[in-house]
């Protein structure tokens, strides 16, 4: 798991499929041409390849840029080819995709609502 997804950040997603020969510079370079987010906020920019089996996740630590990658042996993660370039989603979020559900599906669960006992 990434180190900042224990955190309430932002995530956003490059909708569709992205050349994964780019590194930290050709991702650095896309979000900062199609995604309307500076590239410094604490937030995670993913990407994922055409056959859907790679990630790769780019964010800014304090003192330089991380990329983080997951490639899966078998199957492919369930990535929304949404008509939009970028989608914000929430970390929470982002972790069901790393777990290979679609992200609608954890739009359908209830998110808890609790209560205080007194």
């Amino acid at each position: 798991m990434l180190p900042a997804m224990a955190m309430s950040i932002p995530v956003y997603l490059a909708t569709g499929a992205t050349d994964m020969r780019k590194s930290i510079n050709g991702l650095s370079l896309e979000v900062s041409e199609f995604f309307e987010v500076s590239l410094f906020s604490r937030a995670l920019f993913a990407f994922c390849n055409r056959r859907r089996n790679l990630v790769k996740v780019l964010y800014w630590d304090s003192n330089g840029f991380c990329l983080w990658s997951k490639q899966l042996q078998k199957g492919c993660f369930k990535w929304p080819q949404e008509k939009e370039d970028v989608l914000s989603i929430t970390s929470y979020e982002f972790g069901w995709i790393l777990s290979g559900l679609e992200l609608k599906q954890a739009e359908r669960l209830p998110f808890p609502e609790y209560q205080k006992i007194s």
